[in-house]
């Protein structure tokens, strides 16, 4: 178990981060400067806190009122950093190597030839980090940090330095290496909601230096406990609601004289607060629907993607953007001047509530 409760202040940057993490991968989602990296580097003794304690297993790495700071190299921490931070005169066998501490040579050749073995790095043990490609420089990177045999390991952005065309092949294999290979703490920074639902077992959203939800990654995606949470994890539609009323399991909403009505879930209801959805889950039809919170619209811009279209809705005196697949809806083959009469439903099962405040607290899960 990995318990960090710390603050750290840089210029006019403070970092409040506060979480546990068990077995299993931990994904630090946040946008760029929230204070993702920093907390890496808290934990691993790179950054010593202003206060606070950060504990491994029982063991007290930093605890600013017992005067605790554990040098990093005695911490057991592994840390593969954005780049890699591979030595570039040292060939693959001796970047492994390195990060081998047996006194007996015999011993630490069977530990970097089995580790060659488990990455995959056969045949590359001569050349030097400029001759491989990126997979196989993080392969390396990997190598060197689980060679060690951490307790904790830390993946500071390990697919930002990589081609689009194949990121999710790498993530597939780094995901297989670490099962196979170890079974203790991962903690994982990315900026990217679908690479750490894809790649993490929970995850931990943070906002402007602050710890803001913790929990399972299905739970964050459909529950998002703020407006930060929502806006990381992708949502664009948002309303200010007021509680008019509760019945049979769902909750009745106004918005500014729009009649909503929600799932009841588990969230503490407030006379006001903040409804979402999500683009992909709002409905257009060129036909009445005779569903809950259906609403006449118009279309007024259209966003073509690759694989989806984002379509700009005008309802109710609000702006909602909806989110189609390409190969799906007569909407993307007719001009926006076109096109008449529309009805937008908005899934009753579909809306999330949160609080209008911007609140940084967070739920354990």
């Amino acid at each position: 178990m990995l318990e960090v409760s710390i603050e750290k202040t840089l210029g006019n940057f403070t970092l409040q981060s506060s979480f546990t993490s068990g077995n299993g991968v931990l994904g630090i989602l946040g946008s760029s400067g929230c204070g993702k990296s920093m907390t890496l580097k808290c934990v691993a003794g790179l950054y010593a806190p202003d206060k606070g304690t950060i504990r491994l297993n029982g063991k007290e790495l930093f605890n600013t009122e017992t005067k605790v700071n554990v040098l990093p190299r005695h911490r057991n921490i592994g840390y593969v950093f954005q780049n890699y931070a591979l030595f570039p005169h040292l060939t693959v066998y001796k970047n492994i190597a390195y990060g081998v501490r047996h006194p007996d040579k015999t011993k630490r050749h069977e530990l970097v030839t089995e580790m060659i073995s488990k990455m995959q790095l056969g045949g590359h043990e001569k050349q030097y980090p400029s001759q491989l490609s990126g997979g196989q420089q993080q392969r390396v990177a990997l190598a060197r940090t689980l060679i060690t045999e951490p307790e904790l390991l830390l993946l500071d952005e390990p697919f930002s330095a990589l081609d689009s065309h194949v990121k999710q092949i790498l993530e597939k294999e780094l995901l297989s290496v670490i099962k196979k290979n170890f079974h203790g703490i991962v903690l994982l920074v990315t900026h990217n909601i679908e690479e750490a639902y894809r790649l993490c077992d929970r995850i931990l959203v943070f906002d402007r230096g602050k710890s803001v939800q913790i929990g399972e990654k299905q739970e964050i995606i459909r529950f998002p406990a703020t407006i930060s949470a929502a806006r990381i994890t992708g949502c664009k539609n948002f309303f200010e609601v007021k509680i008019i009323g509760e019945e049979d399991g769902f909750v009745r909403l106004n918005s500014e004289g729009i009649c909503l009505r929600a799932v009841k879930n588990n969230t503490k209801l407030l006379p006001k607060m903040m409804a979402g959805i999500r683009a992909h889950d709002l409905k257009i039809s060129s036909k009445s629907i005779n569903e809950p919170n259906t609403f006449e619209c118009r279309v007024i811009d259209k966003i073509e993607g690759i694989f989806s279209t984002t379509i700009i809705i005008y309802c109710q005196g609000k702006t909602l953007q909806a989110e189609i697949p390409n190969n799906d809806s007569f909407l993307l083959t007719v001009p926006i001047e076109q096109i008449q009469k529309l009805w937008l439903q908005i899934p009753e099962e579909k809306i999330f509530l949160m609080s209008s405040e911007q609140d940084h607290r967070y739920t354990s899960c």
